[in-house]
């Protein structure tokens, strides 16, 4: 959908679903529209009916709410609803980007016609995560890669969640703030995995002395970044 000030313009059906019948809204009222590239765009509906809703855009806001340290999430695959949760807070809490890896514990592989409907939801998702936060950059969403893959891009800016690591991820992000975050899944990464990361140079660390669950371990991870070097300092 093609945002500018002072045009009419059709919501896409599911915005027009979630502003008519979820939120009840009626001609007259005034709504916030954003196409993910940045800045939002204030806006009010003109006409309700069967076929959706017409708005007219009045002016564009440069806000921005994006976090102040840009993280990328490396996420093993895990089960469906953890994976969705895990989605949907890193959006909130101002990822950037979400690279879905298959570890060899995950739950799911790269590659194939599942893979690629489970990214597509996912991404669904991340775009009702920033309608719900405000947000109006869209993170994005890749493509599943196998773990073994990304590492080959992996360096020392990048960290790994690892229960007992000697240093803890506040210490790191104090020191050189990560740009990457790899989360093993639910039965954890391997030795060899860990050991793998590490030769690329990067940093194993733990948030905590408890072992979390994957999707808690996500939202734990991005939360301390974003306390020490990000937007809620």
């Amino acid at each position: 959908m093609a945002l500018a000030p002072d045009i009419e313009a059709e919501l896409p059906e599911a915005a027009a679903h979630h502003a008519t019948r979820v939120l009840r809204l009626a001609a007259g009222d005034a709504i916030t529209l954003f196409d993910g590239l940045g800045g939002e765009y204030a806006a009010r509906i003109l006409q309700i009916d069967r076929r959706g809703a017409r708005v007219g855009i009045e002016r564009h806001s440069d806000i921005e709410r994006e976090a102040g340290h840009a993280v990328t999430l490396a996420m093993s695959v895990i089960a469906t609803d953890p994976m969705d949760i895990a989605v949907r807070k890193a959006v909130e809490l101002g990822v950037e980007r979400i690279e879905p890896v298959a570890a060899a514990r995950s739950q799911g592989s790269a590659g194939g016609d599942r893979s690629s409907r489970r990214v597509e939801h996912w991404r669904q998702i991340a775009q009702a995560a920033c309608e719900q936060c405000g947000r109006n950059r869209l993170p994005e969403v890749t493509g599943i890669v196998s773990l073994e893959s990304w590492l080959a891009a992996a360096g020392p800016a990048d960290v790994i969640l690892a229960p007992g690591a000697a240093k803890s991820l506040a210490q790191q992000a104090a020191a050189s703030p990560p740009r990457a975050i790899v989360i093993g899944p639910e039965g954890g990464l391997t030795d060899a995995e860990l050991a793998h990361a590490q030769r690329r140079g990067m940093t194993a660390v733990h948030v905590g002395t408890r072992v979390l669950r994957a999707e808690t371990a996500a939202i734990a991870a991005l939360a301390i970044v974003n306390a020490v070097a990000g937007d809620a300092r």
